[in-house]
């Protein structure tokens, strides 16, 4: 389903104003909303399954808060919003998901500039290769400030102010968030805590006209990849007695993202949940991932799981 039009009028309810937000300031929000676009506000936005969803949510209408920790990191996304026609619904902005001020800097500076905010896409995050006897317990703590904490705290920033206009948010998560994938400890603990999270609030967050869900990519061809932590030469020095699980599920993954789907790919699906007048709360951005997310959620002894993983390691 197409997003709106950027000069469509969009109804607002007219409920109480969100915490801190005196009511002739939601007023003037409320008109401000009759003739702008519905804003959307995107972390982790500099490449891959980020940059293409900020594109894709500009071409279908939104005005696009693009953010990214680093903004001088910004040249590749505005190149692709520009070459797509649509920069000038692409605007860049800092936001740093582990620095809880950096968070209500940007939510208080979309509400101050455009009246409004309709929905949040959590998007950042980091990868960590290595089973815990290899890389111990400190990327544990590294990977769960950005992929897990950092969604707890965008999205509770954000609440307020997604009631007031029935927004809605939309988590990247992975099949990582589904299934236990072997020398992904880390990043799959992570991404089943953002998981269990959301699945808890969503239901609470619809009582309020809040609706809540995540997208579940499989294997996808971006730069993310070269964010899984050390480098696998060095994963295999320190494998001990994992050396030949290690270099052999090495040999898996990497046919696996041979057949990766592209980023443009993975982002259709996003914008697909984010203009959706009734999106499902769990999405699979492939058939590959239905299918494998579907033998996850069946299993109710992880027998059908384990007996799918093992054999990487062969």
């Amino acid at each position: 389903m197409a997003g709106p039009s950027p000069r469509r009028a969009l109804p607002v309810p007219r409920g109480p104003a969100p915490e801190g937000v005196p009511p002739a300031r939601q007023r003037l929000q409320e008109e401000k909303t009759m003739t702008t676009p519905r804003t959307v506000l995107i972390t982790g936005t500099s490449s891959g399954i980020g940059l293409a969803t900020a594109v894709a949510a500009a071409t279908a209408g939104w005005h696009v808060i693009a953010t990214l920790r680093d903004t001088s990191r910004a040249d590749a996304l505005r190149a692709a919003a520009d070459a797509a026609g649509v920069l000038e619904r692409v605007q860049v902005a800092r936001l740093d998901v582990t620095d809880t001020a950096s968070i209500a800097e940007a939510v208080s500076g979309v509400i101050a500039e455009h009246g409004r905010l309709d929905a949040v896409i959590n998007n950042a995050g980091v990868g960590q290769l290595g089973t815990v006897e290899q890389i111990g317990v400190a990327p544990f703590r590294s990977v769960m400030e950005v992929n897990f904490f950092g969604v707890v705290e965008l999205t509770l920033a954000a609440l307020p102010h997604l009631r007031a206009v029935g927004g809605r948010v939309v988590t990247v998560s992975s099949l990582g968030g589904v299934v236990g994938q072997p020398f992904n400890e880390a990043y799959c603990a992570a991404k089943f805590a953002v998981e269990g999270f959301l699945e808890s609030l969503a239901p609470v967050a619809a009582t309020t006209g809040v609706r809540v869900s995540v997208v579940e990519p499989g294997p996808v061809a971006s730069e993310f990849v070269a964010s899984l932590g050390p480098s696998v030469p060095g994963l295999v020095e320190n494998a001990g007695p994992y050396e030949a699980a290690f270099k052999a599920y090495s040999r898996t993954t990497e046919g696996l993202f041979d057949q990766a789907q592209s980023s443009a790919d993975a982002a259709a699906a996003v914008v697909g949940v984010l203009t959706a007048e009734q999106p499902a709360f769990r999405v699979q951005t492939s058939g590959a991932a239905r299918e494998l997310a579907g033998i996850k959620l069946a299993d109710v002894d992880g027998s059908a799981v384990q007996a799918f993983t093992s054999p990487w390691l062969l």
